[in-house]
């Protein structure tokens, strides 16, 4: 058999090898630059890094190969129109006729391929507008609402979590936290299930997930009572998870982005020594922001606090951190400090 014949005589197609990545990058290449842009602007993140990835392998493209890209590009979305058109028959009909029974047959296969994906991507619910959704998943179990938020940023998700009812959002907030993995296959159900009610109103590895840090995420945007109220709402039932929570929303770390003000009243209230021990652990910036809140008298001894302690274990430096957090927080919520500002607040003296 000569090489690239199949046994019926017709020449096999170079791009056949091809994966589906490798064969967008192809695409990509053909249709020029411009049109590359605009075509990666409106892909998913991962999708667009996956392309690159790929277009950063290409060495040469062959004019015969991207002719057959082309070529297999243009049948895919004549099958798809005479799929949305006149439906399965209808589109297979047509497509025997032009193409023969063979090549008929993988165009419906790989378009229909093409549109599970579509709609099992749920990352595609982040171009679904936010109240609609909200809406949509009121209706939806908890595990199914934590699900989607997980798929969501954080500025969406919130949005998404604003239109749930004040049931809902609790709950799903404890599961979304509570969430270690998920199962892309379910995954893909929700998501077609999803579509389908929105058009009705449009890898295979378990994958591991951070809930608690989204959660923080996403309760960081959420206006301040909201969040405080489904809070307080997870701590009566579980205190350890709404700690957790908590913990996450603001770090020792962030004591860098809070006023001078703040900072001063914070450090007033703290034992001399934690405050030392804590410091140990904390960065060069972060040093420098709570020490030009001080006065320099207050410094100086600060700066010998921790030299006397010597040597110290981290567990020690992390509780004295907390500790100096948990009063952040008392002093917070009793309205005497800002913690965090919103986009675009400014203090005001």
């Amino acid at each position: 058999m000569a090489d690239g014949l199949s046994e019926d005589g017709v020449q096999k197609r170079r791009s056949s090898s091809l994966s589906g990545v490798r064969k967008a990058a192809v695409l990509l290449v053909a249709v020029g630059e411009d049109i590359a842009k605009a075509v990666l602007r409106d892909l998913p993140e991962a999708d667009v890094q996956r392309i690159t990835e790929e277009l950063a392998e290409l060495r040469t493209v062959t004019p015969e190969l991207s002719g057959e890209v082309l070529e297999e590009f243009w049948e895919m979305l004549e099958t798809q129109n005479f799929m949305v058109h006149g439906g399965l028959d209808y589109a297979s009909r047509l497509l025997v006729e032009t193409f023969g029974k063979e090549r008929a047959t993988d165009l419906l296969t790989l378009v229909r391929r093409s549109q599970e994906a579509a709609q099992g991507n749920l990352a595609k619910l982040q171009r679904t507008d936010p109240q609609q959704l909200g809406k949509l998943l009121d209706s939806e179990h908890p595990q199914t609402i934590a699900l989607v938020l997980a798929h969501l940023d954080p500025r969406r998700a919130s949005q998404v979590l604003d239109n749930l009812s004040e049931e809902h959002k609790v709950v799903s907030i404890q599961r979304l936290a509570e969430m270690r993995q998920f199962s892309p296959e379910m995954a893909q159900k929700v998501a077609q299930s999803l579509h389908r009610r929105l058009e009705n109103m449009g890898d295979t590895a378990r994958r591991s997930y951070s809930g608690f840090k989204a959660v923080a995420d996403l309760l960081n945007r959420l206006p301040a009572e909201g969040s405080k109220k489904i809070l307080e709402t997870i701590e009566e039932g579980q205190p350890e998870l709404a700690l957790s929570i908590r913990n996450l929303m603001f770090t020792f770390e962030d004591l860098v982005t809070v006023p001078a003000a703040t900072i001063r009243e914070i450090v007033s209230g703290v034992d001399k020594r934690q405050l030392a021990m804590a410091m140990r652990g904390a960065n060069e910036e972060l040093r420098a922001q709570i020490f030009k809140a001080m006065s320099s008298r207050a410094v100086e001894m600060l700066k010998e606090d921790m030299e006397v302690l010597g040597p110290v274990r981290s567990r020690e430096v992390a509780q004295a951190q907390q500790e100096i957090l948990n009063l952040a927080r008392r002093l917070e919520s009793e309205g005497k400090v800002v913690l965090k500002l919103e986009s675009g607040d400014e203090m005001l003296a």
